[in-house]
């Protein structure tokens, strides 16, 4: 599919001879392009809430969450995913992350992925995804025949369908339920949509995540009680957690988590048992 000039994703910015720049005037720019991102994901906020709560209802009913993308966007989608079991202790099956040309594209581009319209949806299909299940498309431009064509297909099958992307009135956005439009203008790169678009998609897929597992009771307070201790940073962590919580020497929390396996087994034993 070829670009269009017409797509804000693929204007020319406003710094025109980046060549031309000292390197310090070159990060100076990129700076002050980055800064216009988190405010133009305020403006969606709304719809980011709508869909956060949609979610819920099917995830807390045993139900999953498919992101899909290519390039940037489906590298994007894979890291949200990845992060979910070590943070909030959910198992790696309830958020998949699916990128175009599979997982070898996670490190070296796959030519042509992007381009096959159906393999989008035979790559939810290998999942035996249903109405239970819940899909946000992420795409910049809008227009990626890998997303559209999934997100067209899940639509089709009364599966709950998102997208995140940076052009407004998109295919993708007007394939998907809830349409997530993230305007960030040109980027500094004509085109380069790994830069103020995949930031914003960053933000957008932190948003949704963190507070799904929030609504999910995966957070007490402000700790990530459920947090898988796999390294000593973490363990270093959750002893002062624990701590925290219940009266017991540095000793006696290690100990506890050991036996409990989280935080959050600890404070619950702690609670049933006093």
């Amino acid at each position: 599919m070829e670009t269009s000039p017409d797509r804000i994703t693929e204007q020319i910015g406003k710094y025109k001879s980046l060549d031309s720049m000292s390197t310090h005037d070159v990060l100076q720019a990129i700076n002050a392009e980055d800064q216009l991102v988190a405010l133009a994901v305020k403006e969606v906020i709304p719809q980011i809430t709508q869909l956060v709560d949609r979610i819920y209802q099917r995830f807390s009913a045993g139900g999953r969450l498919f992101y899909l993308g290519a390039g940037t966007s489906g590298r994007m989608g894979v890291l949200d995913a990845s992060e979910i079991p070590p943070t909030f202790g959910y198992p790696h099956d309830r958020v998949i992350g699916l990128i175009a040309g599979g997982d070898a594209a996670i490190r070296k581009a796959v030519e042509y992925a992007e381009d096959d319209r159906e393999q989008g949806w035979k790559d939810l299909l290998a999942y035996d995804i249903s109405t239970s299940d819940s899909v946000i498309g992420i795409a910049s431009s809008g227009t990626t025949p890998y997303v559209v064509g999934a997100i067209t297909a899940a639509r089709s099958r009364a599966i709950l369908t998102a997208c995140i992307t940076n052009n407004p009135q998109s295919a993708l956005a007007e394939a998907a339920e809830h349409p997530i439009t993230v305007v960030v203008g040109p980027e500094i790169v004509t085109g380069s949509t790994r830069m103020k678009g995949g930031t914003s998609q960053k933000l957008v897929l932190n948003m949704i995540s963190t507070a799904l597992m929030i609504r999910m009771g995966r957070v007490t307070g402000s700790q990530m009680v459920h947090m898988q201790l796999n390294n000593d940073k973490l363990v270093q962590r959750a002893i002062h957690m624990v701590m925290q919580h219940i009266s017991v020497t540095s000793s006696e929390a290690r100990a506890l988590l050991a036996q409990h396996g989280s935080v959050h087994g600890v404070i619950t034993h702690y609670k049933a048992k006093n």
